[in-house]
């Protein structure tokens, strides 16, 4: 119990951005929603047009509708300039804001056509205009109905902003994805307890409102209404930083990033930098998050930016490998590699121990005669990268069947026999901890995978900033990465990103 209070107590910065990311998209959604009530109440196709739209973007997947606002805004980015962000805040505003559209326009619209004519025809009769009836005579008899809609999207808002980590937005989705990756359940139940929290505050607030609409008290209206901006208020006082240079450290979705983030952050913050995060990204998205400015620094790996990025099907040395991606990196956006970090952390495919023993297999060519009988479980993004396919085709495992997990939930499902190998990490401790056989790859189909510290073209110059994370180039040794990725993944005494950042720290001696 009292470890799930000290992570609801630590959840005051998340919180605050979740809160004020949700008002805004409520805010855009009835900006957007209310004018196109009035035209679709006063016109059937419009109604039917705006209504079918808003259906629509329901049944896209929160998750989906986040995703693809990276690429559009990439695309409107290469018109408008570089001023307009590609991650963080606006996406998740946008995809916020056309979530929260349909009930609010359902109900707005509904009440529209409900509406007693004999009321509209008696404020005709009266000689009103058309902002007088709308104001005088439609927004009073609407209102409650208008602000029941409000009310469901506010809730479906702060439900589905939780995901807006994904796109690089701090949310209360932060503690929520961290612990699902490294099993700390007390952070995803916290994170839970507070988006749910936060949903019941905002429902009773925006009631309050309603019941002032629904029984003429303005007073009781007015006080819904004060009581929520003062929260967006507070919220936004709290995210007021420090007066020093603030940066954003990157992470992608799996505990060697979380940790290595933290080391990193510590680093610079012992520069006098102010340190945010943005965690959990994907391949796809934070080298694009680095290259546009939205991150300032993260750690990616040779064989990703290799195969992903540049496009390459070779694999040659790694020292080749990663001179060629510091050169095209500054060659195509002046993003600086400032070194190796020290150790590799490649995709190996790996079995149960003895299930490989019983089988008699130590190499990748050992599963090309059984492909059809097995099943290969990857990360969520592996199977859509090109190393899966270079290792299904040099090894013929079109026949595999394939199924995708989380990081942490992937090792799970291989020592519970949901799964019969997987995309293993070399550097993660579980592979000793679970006594796995990491097959033989002879063909070389996969790359080798250095970590690479990585810094945005805007930092590249400051040297301030780089100089404060030169001392990690080459000081973290592969048994330092396994023991620190397996203090945060074990099941027992587990340690936190932040603690096992100052651990690693110690043993690298910086």
């Amino acid at each position: 119990m009292n470890g799930l209070l000290e992570a609801l107590l630590r959840l005051g910065t998340p919180l605050a951005e979740h809160v004020l990311l949700s008002a805004a998209a409520l805010a855009l959604g009835i900006v957007v929603a209310l004018p196109l009530a009035v035209w679709a109440s006063r016109s059937p196709l419009v109604a039917r047009i705006a209504l079918g739209f808003a259906a629509l973007i329901q049944t896209i997947p929160a998750l989906a509708l986040l995703a693809l606002f990276f690429p559009i805004l990439l695309a409107l980015r290469a018109v408008f300039g570089e001023g307009l962000p590609t991650l963080g805040f606006l996406p998740a505003l946008l995809a916020l804001a056309l979530y929260a559209l349909l009930p609010i326009l359902r109900n707005a619209v509904t009440a529209q056509a409900n509406m007693d004519p004999g009321v509209i025809e008696a404020a005709d009769a009266m000689g009103m205009t058309f902002w007088q009836k709308l104001r005088l005579v439609e927004a009073p008899i609407t209102a409650p109905y208008i602000m029941a809609g409000i009310r469901t999207a506010a809730v479906w808002v702060i439900g589905a902003a939780t995901l807006a980590t994904t796109v690089g937005q701090p949310s209360l989705g932060d503690p929520i994805f961290a612990g699902l990756q490294t099993q700390n359940w007390v952070l995803v139940l916290a994170g839970c307890i507070a988006s749910a929290a936060l949903a019941l505050v905002a429902d009773g607030l925006l009631g309050l409102v309603e019941r002032g609409f629904a029984t003429r008290r303005r007073a009781l209206s007015l006080t819904g209404i004060g009581l929520a901006l003062a929260g967006v208020l507070a919220a936004a006082i709290s995210t007021q930083g420090s007066t020093r240079e603030t940066v954003v450290v990157g992470a992608k979705n799996f505990s060697e990033q979380f940790i290595l983030a933290r080391l990193i952050g510590a680093r610079l913050e012992e520069a006098g930098y102010n340190v945010r995060y943005r965690q959990g990204l994907g391949s796809a998205v934070i080298h694009g998050a680095l290259t546009s400015g939205a991150i300032d620094v993260y750690v990616d790996y040779s064989g990703t930016i290799w195969a992903n990025e540049m496009k390459r099907d070779d694999n040659p040395p790694p020292e080749e490998m990663v001179a060629e991606i510091a050169q095209w990196e500054k060659r195509t956006s002046g993003t600086q590699v400032v070194g190796r970090l020290g150790f590799e952390n490649a995709y190996a495919f790996a079995m149960r121990g003895d299930r490989a023993a019983e089988l008699g297999i130590s190499s990748l060519d050992d599963l090309t005669p059984i492909a059809s009988t097995l099943t290969i479980g990857g990360d969520v993004e592996f199977f859509e990268r090109p190393e899966w396919t270079s290792v299904r085709d040099a090894y013929g495992l079109q026949g595999a069947t394939t199924r995708s997990f989380t990081a942490t939930f992937m090792y799970d499902a291989l020592t519970s026999g949901a799964v019969d190998a997987i995309s293993a990490f070399s550097s993660d401790g579980r592979i000793a901890a679970d006594r796995l056989t990491v097959l033989y790859d002879p063909k070389r189909a996969l790359p080798s995978y250095d970590a690479l510290l990585l810094v945005t073209p805007d930092r590249a110059a400051d040297m301030r900033f780089v100089n404060a994370l030169r001392p990690l180039i080459g000081a973290i040794s592969v048994e330092a990465m396994r023991e620190a990725n397996y203090a945060v993944d074990r099941t027992e005494n587990k340690l936190s990103p932040d603690e096992a950042a100052d651990r690693l720290a110690e043993s690298i001696g910086r």
